[in-house]
């Protein structure tokens, strides 16, 4: 025994426990990853080979490895903390330097980009002008925080019962003001392509079936007309007891099971071109035009209305009736719905599992803003650590595999949620108090070494 293997035991106890009380210093760090220490044993060259004689001659500080094992996951108010469940690290830049992290802190700067505290910008997926995303090459991760424009109603989605057991409407011709006109009516809000809100109403009138090839094949007929605002789709206004429109907009006929069979456009045939510009005074124009369109879909007809506000594009939208059925069941409506919205303002944003920032908006829409990518190493160990919970990529740790969340090898996002330092404090004061024996241990061979000297000083 020497002063020697003493001497280098304190000295790893010491790095180790230096390693555990960074462990223990950062067991509040979001992301963080506890390191463990790992020991090597000594022995000096021997020119008469090994053999059981030999003796080491201390220990040293291996390696000093880190745990990339989950952490857990709490949640938090802050749709922009992310946390990763899985593999993988966040990409950052610092004006084009790349650093990786498991941090997921985030905030926007004024710019709209997604930054760390240090101002690092996150890097991902961006999204073109149609809002697809351009899963190519990485960059500076940007939300655009602008209006989302307005959408003109392309297409309405009529889901209707019509009771089969109604009785004709009392008064033969239609009038959307006389309730006796008609059977039923709904309304939908549609926009044009300015964003402007319209009402669409349309009206059903139970009709005379037409005569059917073999005899009760067809059970009822339903007219349907509709208004615009409160005015023909012509944009005149009515006159008393009169429907200035040239007939229905279409013709639903339905089988003996309920189902709808056909609908027929041709009730109104007229072709009228839409009219543009600012709204005249008393303008002379053709009514609404309806066409049939070459589509699978039989249920489907589309209309183009006369709009005087203004919009700089003309209105066309379809009405599609597939699911209305003609059941012995009071009116009812299972669905009614169109595709078009007014502008909205950027209301809020979250990540998806696979990264993908979905911005919601007042008009009630949502857009994909662009989507966070995840680097993954062949040796995470391989890291050089650069603080701020920050790593750097070496030759040891392999380059960067950068991809989707959630696919191959790499985690999943948690929007709203940190991942906790996976240090185990109980763990870690136990090896605390491990390190510490085994410290006083070696301090111990060194005085017990220092008493065999003191003893060969004082031989007479």
């Amino acid at each position: 025994m020497g002063f020697g293997q003493g001497l280098s035991g304190l000295e790893a106890q010491s790095q180790n426990l230096a390693v555990i009380g960074n462990n223990v210093a950062n067991a509040s760090t979001v992301g963080f990853k506890s390191s463990e220490t790992l020991f090597s044993d000594v022995y000096a060259n021997s020119l008469t080979g090994s053999g059981a004689t030999q003796i080491g001659i201390g220990v040293k500080v291996g390696a000093v490895e880190q745990s990339f094992t989950q952490g857990n996951i709490t949640a938090s108010s802050n749709p922009l903390d992310i946390a990763i469940n899985g593999d993988g690290f966040y990409e950052m830049s610092d004006n084009g330097a790349i650093s990786y992290t498991r941090n997921g802190q985030f905030q926007l700067d004024k710019s709209g980009f997604i930054t760390n505290a240090s101002g690092e910008r996150l890097q991902g997926y961006a999204v073109n002008a149609g809002g697809v995303l351009q899963t190519g090459s990485t960059q500076d991760l940007q939300i655009n925080t602008q209006n989302i424009a307005p959408k003109q109603t392309a297409n309405v989605d009529v889901q209707l019962n019509l009771n089969a057991q109604d009785a004709l409407p009392v008064t033969a011709a239609f009038n959307p003001t006389d309730p006796t006109s008609y059977n039923n009516s709904s309304s939908v809000t549609i926009y044009d392509s300015e964003g402007v809100a319209h009402t669409l109403q349309t009206y059903y009138v139970k009709t005379q079936p037409t005569p059917a090839a073999a005899p009760g094949a067809v059970e009822a007929q339903w007219a349907v007309y509709g208004t615009l605002d409160g005015k023909n789709l012509d944009g005149s206004a009515f006159s008393t007891g009169t429907f200035t429109s040239d007939g229905p907009l279409a013709v639903l006929t339905f089988n003996s099971n309920g189902a709808i069979d056909t609908v027929n456009t041709t009730a109104n045939s007229s072709a009228a071109g839409i009219a543009q510009g600012p709204a005249a005074p008393a303008p002379t124009i053709p009514p609404a035009a309806i066409s049939t369109e070459s589509t699978n879909n039989a249920a489907e007809f589309f209309i183009q209305p006369i709009i005087n506000d203004g919009a700089s594009t003309p209105m066309s939208f379809g009405l599609n009736f597939t699911g209305t059925t003609q059941y012995g069941a009071p009116f009812a409506t299972a669905a009614l719905t169109q595709d078009g919205y007014t502008s909205g303002q950027l209301s809020g944003f979250s990540a998806s599992a696979n990264g993908t920032i979905v911005g919601t908006y007042t008009n009630g829409q949502s857009q994909t803003l662009g989507q966070i990518a995840l680097a993954d190493f062949t040796d995470p160990n391989g890291l050089q650590n650069l603080g701020n919970n920050q790593y750097a990529a070496t030759a040891t740790s392999g380059q960067a595999l950068v991809g989707v969340p959630g696919t191959g090898r790499l985690g999943v996002l948690q929007s709203g949620a940190t991942e906790d330092s996976n240090v185990d404090l109980t763990a870690q004061l136990v090896s605390m108090i491990t390190a510490q024996e085994n410290y006083q241990a070696n301090a111990q061979t060194i005085k017990t070494e220092n008493d065999l000297l003191q003893t060969l000083v004082t031989l007479r």
